[in-house]
């Protein structure tokens, strides 16, 4: 597999657009999941991804072609993927959007933990410390109301977990497949493994409307961008690195669940929401400076 320089701040950039792709998507997810069954949703989101990246992927030359001993890793990526997806948009039935996000938010700190312990990666203090302080902020965006909520509220902490290990994965092949090859064989699998599912299903997809249709299609392409951003990110960052900046998820989330659906933090999320922030941003500047630093350093003698 060829490999490709580590650009921690352009990784950065890219995780801040999937950042603010994946709330849209939940959002619509979340719309659609009282009129439109789970297993339909899934099979269109990864339909659509398929039906855009395929055609890509073979214009560009690079065909589907995987390297040696990548098909089972890339296949353990996929079913990582669609039970994520599909436990999220469970959890979206009974959770409103910010706080089923902020619940799901254990998720950098279990990939920071992951990309220490499991691939090696340098993880410093400054890093680690953005990450705990990110981590309280989010603590306080959940609201202590679990015995209300029931069961679902356990499902965002199975993203979290499902999520950290699919960003370990996708970091091992994002060095060496191309992102948009990745994410077209990953949609292809994904439909070929749900199509069966489907038959299980009783939805009468002829009974959608257009618009419901048009909103399916919307979601597809809402979650192939914004994670063919978070491949490209790991391509070029490490996870440990990146961690932290996926915070800026919480605030992106409440911002549209504010917006779409009316609802918003109290003071103490809100007072949550600018912790996370925060910590985002000092990842930012400080990558920024210690890649200023590197580019201006002396050449080793």
């Amino acid at each position: 597999m060829s490999q490709t320089a580590d650009r921690p701040v352009l990784g950065i950039m890219l995780m801040l657009a999937f950042c603010v792709l994946a709330p849209l998507g939940d959002s619509i997810g979340k719309l659609l999941g009282g009129t439109v069954y789970l297993g339909t949703l899934v099979f269109v989101r990864f339909a659509v991804q398929a039906a855009i990246l395929l055609p890509l992927a073979w214009y560009s030359g690079e065909g589907l072609r995987l390297p040696k001993g990548a098909f089972g890793i890339t296949l353990l990526r996929t079913v990582l993927h669609i039970t994520g997806i599909g436990l999220m948009f469970t959890a979206l039935r009974y959770l409103p959007l910010a706080d089923a996000i902020a619940i799901a938010f254990v998720m950098p700190f279990i990939m920071l933990l992951l990309g220490y312990f499991v691939m090696g990666e340098e993880v410093g203090i400054h890093r680690l410390a953005a990450c705990a302080v990110g981590l309280a902020g989010t603590l306080l965006v959940i609201q202590p109301n679990f015995i209300a909520v029931g069961l679902p509220a356990l499902f965002p902490l199975g993203v979290a977990v499902i999520f950290a290990l699919f960003m370990m994965v996708t970091r091992r092949l994002a060095k060496g497949i191309d992102p948009i090859k990745l994410q077209a064989v990953s949609g292809l699998q994904a439909c070929v493994m749900i199509v069966p599912l489907l038959a299980l299903s009783s939805q009468d997809t002829t009974a959608l409307t257009a618009t419901t249709w048009g909103m399916l299609f919307f979601l597809g392409v809402l979650g192939t961008l914004a994670h063919l951003f978070m491949t490209w990110s790991l391509r070029f960052a490490p996870a440990s690195t990146l961690a932290p900046m996926q915070y800026l998820e919480i605030p992106f989330g409440t911002l549209i669940g504010w917006m779409i659906f009316a609802d918003l933090p109290n003071g103490l999320a809100a007072l949550g929401i600018c912790i996370t922030v925060a910590a985002g941003l000092y990842i930012i500047m400080r990558e920024r400076r210690l890649a200023r630093l590197t580019t201006n350093a002396p050449p080793a003698v």
